[in-house]
């Protein structure tokens, strides 16, 4: 049987056209072994439970939570990608303590985050406490869905540890992505955002303006057992939507990308977005509903070429290594916490509304209390992988890139979803919507804060400092 599949794994290498390696799944290093696991479960709300911006009324394409766990590199490590628009406050605190306690590891080795789809539901615990003291309680998602979720996703976890597979090889490859992603800040002679390129963009004037800065790449993750491949995580930075605010819920171009791969590989597949604040599709994408599959087929397009492109490394255990950097972000001044109060408190506004207030003040009083977010870098041999809060603007996920060009890096954003847009200094006076007091929570000083975490994650071993 194990000679089967041996022969098996050599076939599907010669047939995707990447390089053959020498079965190493029965090695008896004395190395202590890396071990993989795999989880997935239905994410998708009741309908009549609300979506991000309205009630649900129908299931488009059902909502994924997936993740992967790694074995072997000291305490379990738990990455995790959920097809809902954010998480968090106590949200993020929930997840990650119910993974962690399923893996039977620390709540900072494990990463959730989302892919930000805008017909997907929220989570956030710590804004309906304060919506429940004045009769709102599951009003911005519903509480009994998102905790009935993370008990499943939990129960996965322990489920799938049972079945972890040894990974003796990591993968690594990127391809561009074309006309896809395009930046949303379009900026006049005087430096200033002289109008926003949505997601999706009907004049034609913006779509004909340049692309401006972008990503262009999609970069793969790949986790191997000699050749049989057991899962691929995807990384690719901007919003996520071709049209939305239809009441049916559906994981958009990114989910559908992402099954069209695995599907065609046969290989569990994640996928994270990443510093896409300022980035959407707004170039290539007028809202038509054609453009949902168009978008996915492209984004699956250059996923299949880094698949291509990717070469493949051993690695152990002891080259695998999970960094944290703990950091406080600065709130934005606009944040009042008693005008909060009041905006919270007044039956005269809408429910929306008033989850806005609590969305802002339990984030403003984190700050006060200088509770800090958690930075992790995965450390996988030369891979590096950055997991990220807020809607990050595309410019952290290029620095990040050039501070360490010797290495592969790949960024997931949308972790603590609370600071809301994240952009550099210089984007705060240049004004346009991500840097809004409607968007973003924090202050233009968030720049430095996240820059050193970053420098410090991506730091070569004895902390060489980067400049």
């Amino acid at each position: 049987m194990k000679l089967m599949y041996s022969c098996l794994g050599l076939i599907w290498g010669l047939v995707m056209g990447l390089p053959v390696l020498p079965s190493v799944a029965e090695n008896a290093s004395d190395q202590k072994q890396l071990r993989l696991a795999r989880f997935e479960v239905d994410a998708t709300p009741p309908v009549g439970s609300p979506l991000a911006y309205d009630p649900m009324k129908r299931v488009a394409r059902p909502l994924s939570c997936r993740g992967i766990v790694l074995l072997g590199a000291e305490k379990p490590i738990v990455l995790c990608a959920v097809d809902w628009i954010g998480i968090s406050n106590d949200g993020q605190t929930e997840w990650k303590k119910a993974l962690a306690k399923a893996a039977k590891t620390e709540p900072d080795r494990v990463a959730v985050h989302a892919l930000h789809q805008h017909d997907a539901p929220r989570c956030d615990f710590s804004a309906n406490a304060l919506l429940a003291k004045h009769g709102l309680q599951g009003t911005m998602f519903s509480v009994e869905f998102a905790r009935e979720t993370i008990a499943n996703a939990a129960e996965a976890v322990r489920e799938a540890i049972e079945e972890a597979q040894p990974v003796t090889h990591i993968g690594s490859g990127k391809a561009e992505v074309k006309k896809v992603a395009s930046n949303r800040r379009i900026l006049g002679a005087d430096g200033k955002v002289k109008a926003m390129r949505w997601t999706a963009c009907k004049d034609p004037e913006l779509r004909a303006e340049p692309t401006w800065t972008i990503d262009p790449n999609v970069r793969l993750v790949s986790f191997w057992n000699g050749n049989e491949p057991l899962a691929v995580s995807s990384y690719y930075a901007t919003h996520p939507q071709s049209y939305y605010r239809t009441g049916a819920a559906n994981p958009d171009f990114p989910g559908i990308a992402r099954s069209l791969r695995q599907e065609a590989t046969g290989v569990f597949h994640l996928h994270f977005n990443g510093a896409g604040g300022n980035i959407g599709a707004g170039k290539w994408n007028d809202g038509s509903k054609k453009y949902r599959q168009i978008l996915a087929e492209r984004l699956a397009k250059g996923m299949k070429k880094a698949w291509k492109n990717t070469t493949r490394k051993p690695i152990r255990a002891q080259k695998v290594d999970w960094l944290t950097e703990k950091v406080v972000l600065p709130a934005a001044d606009h944040l009042d916490e008693e005008s909060l109060k009041e905006k919270l408190a007044n039956e005269e506004l809408t429910p929306r509304e008033r989850a806005g207030a609590a969305k802002a003040l339990a984030w403003l009083r984190q700050c006060r209390q200088e509770e800090p977010i958690t930075l992790s870098c995965l450390r996988l041999g030369e891979v590096r992988i950055l997991h990220m809060p807020g809607e990050l603007a595309v410019e952290y996920q290029l620095g990040a890139q050039n501070m360490r060009p010797d290495l592969f890096v790949a960024m997931a954003a949308y972790g603590e979803y609370a600071p809301g847009y994240i952009c550099l200094n210089r984007h705060y006076k240049q004004g346009g919507y991500e840097a809004s007091e409607g968007a973003s929570r924090v202050a233009s000083d968030v720049e430095s804060v996240l820059f050193n975490g970053m420098r410090q994650l991506l730091a070569r071993p004895g902390r060489l400092k980067l400049d």
